[in-house]
């Protein structure tokens, strides 16, 4: 292809070299650079998604059924009317739309409504099944842990009171209906500990996740682009 010959590839990676050193550019001040490449990967995602939605939802679940029950409609052997349930979704996103216009804006709360009952009731069985059924399994299995041979398993005993231990002690934190003194009090600040901990640890996740690319990007830099490193 005549992506792959050597000076559309050369061409790339100075764009891309470019393109980075113009996101960077933020840590010093904002400026057109940043504004310009910033702008530009907005555009870029979005008519990318724009086509990327329009292939796998509207395409496959709104246009190719609405063809086939018009088809069936006049002339085909049978009336698919199921094909044009598709109008329904395709009616709450039209409607959602409506906020462009002032004067009607407020049409668009019914399917803002709708998509937000809907999915907090999908996620809410999601994560029933996922993380609250899962931790409360976790939960009531038995502390002291033991092989199939019946030699006892120490560590794995730990790690299960460490569990049930945080998950009751979160739990006291989040009773409010008792005033968190004495015991009820020091399990409550434990709770909160472990919690704590939680919080620490995700945000530590992320901020590898965000580490590991700046790490990509500072390896293209200083590899595909300048060749220091190989």
């Amino acid at each position: 292809m005549w992506m792959d010959h050597p000076v559309w590839v050369t061409f790339g990676i100075w764009v891309a070299a470019f393109l980075t050193l113009g996101i960077m550019s933020f840590l010093y001040r904002d400026n057109p650079m940043y504004k310009f490449c910033e702008a530009l990967f907005v555009g870029l995602s979005a008519g990318y998604w724009f086509v990327s939605y329009y292939f796998q939802n509207l395409l496959p679940h709104l246009i190719d059924p609405l063809g086939a029950g018009l088809s069936s409609l006049f002339g085909g052997p049978a009336i698919l009317w199921s094909n044009f349930l598709s109008l329904v979704p395709a009616l709450l996103g039209l409607m959602m739309l409506l906020r462009l216009v002032p004067k009607i804006g407020w049409i668009s709360r019914w399917p803002l409504a709708f998509v937000v009952g809907f999915t907090a009731g999908l996620r809410l069985i999601t994560f029933l099944q996922s993380n609250a059924m899962t931790q409360l399994q976790n939960s009531v299995e038995p502390v002291v842990r033991f092989s199939s041979t019946g030699s006892f398993q120490g560590w794995d005993s730990f790690n299960t009171l460490l569990v049930t231990v945080g998950t009751f002690c979160g739990l006291f934190y989040f009773f409010f209906s008792k005033e968190h003194k004495g015991v009820f009090g020091h399990l409550s600040r434990v709770g909160t500990w472990f919690l704590m901990i939680t919080f620490g640890a995700a945000f530590g996740y992320t901020v590898m996740g965000r580490m590991s690319l700046l790490i990509g990007r500072i390896d293209f830099l200083f590899g595909d682009w300048m060749h220091l490193v190989h």
